[in-house]
């Protein structure tokens, strides 16, 4: 079986910079994938993404040597399963808030004696290499994501689930649990009470000895929760990143030409209209 990049990366002492699909694209994959991402997330639960296109998309990723892994709508079995038999690498799981829960997912992950899993990986098979059945239940990696104020009051339970690989953070939904319309919502906290639950959450899945994943939206937040000691971090998607690059390379030839940016006359630029 091809061995999984992310747990090549923890192996050597190195953090995983992870990037997010949100459009159904494989031709988006494609691009995303040849930027030096480590991994590469398909979002089927908030993302404009269903489970056809999502194939295509770990097609188009499989060149470039990326890790592709899935965030599922939810915890269920098909989801789960039908995900990894194509081809995804790991599995992010939304809304784990007790360790039944998350139970529940390591066994959906895992063929039998260790889980439940149905057998029939469609792709995988040829994706990942004919002893895919063989190698599969320790390569693939398990994440729950912790986003609930149950979730938080539950994490170190959660992070002692056997099989479990790593808790990975959902800053915003984390957020609205825990302090409701308190502050704006999005990703990259900086109130004293999130930076401590978050924190919180990486110092538990590091005492039950599993990683610590965490979803930022700037480079310099990623980089810091590098410094904290998280083991992944996801920056933006590819959504917000064609939005701000569009918006930028607009707002620069509006500039030049000495349009109004945001509001404000800009001088023309020398030899411009």
């Amino acid at each position: 079986m091809v061995p999984n990049g992310i747990r090549r990366n923890w192996a050597a002492g190195k953090p995983v910079v992870n990037g997010w699909l949100s459009i159904a694209c494989p031709f988006t994959a494609e691009i995303m994938a040849a930027q030096g991402y480590d991994s590469l997330t398909i979002d089927l639960q908030h993302g404009l993404v269903g489970y056809e296109a999502a194939a295509t998309m770990l097609q188009a990723m499989r060149a470039s040597g990326v890790t592709p892994m899935a965030r599922v709508p939810w915890l269920d079995p098909a989801d789960i399963m039908k995900a990894l038999d194509a081809g995804a690498y790991g599995v992010i799981c939304p809304m784990i808030s007790t360790a039944e829960e998350a139970e529940r997912l390591v066994s959906y992950m895992r063929y039998p004696p260790r889980g439940v899993r149905s057998f029939g990986p469609t792709r995988a098979n040829f994706s990942a290499g004919a002893d895919y059945g063989q190698q599969a239940d320790s390569e693939l990696l398990c994440f729950a994501m912790i986003e609930t104020a149950e979730a938080l009051a539950n994490v170190e339970a959660i992070a002692s689930t056997p099989g479990l690989d790593g808790l990975y953070i959902g800053p915003a939904d984390l957020t609205l649990g825990l302090t409701g319309r308190k502050y704006p919502t999005g990703f990259d906290r900086e109130e004293p009470e999130m930076v401590k639950a978050i924190q919180s959450v990486l110092k538990a899945a590091h005492k039950a000895g599993i990683r610590g994943g965490l979803h930022c939206g700037a480079p310099a937040y990623a980089a810091k929760a590098v410094g904290w000691g998280f083991d992944l971090v996801t920056i933006s998607n590819d959504v917000r990143l064609l939005a701000g690059a569009a918006g930028a390379s607009v707002a620069a030839v509006r500039k030049a030409m000495g349009e109004s940016v945001d509001g404000q006359a800009s001088a023309p630029a020398k030899g411009g209209y």
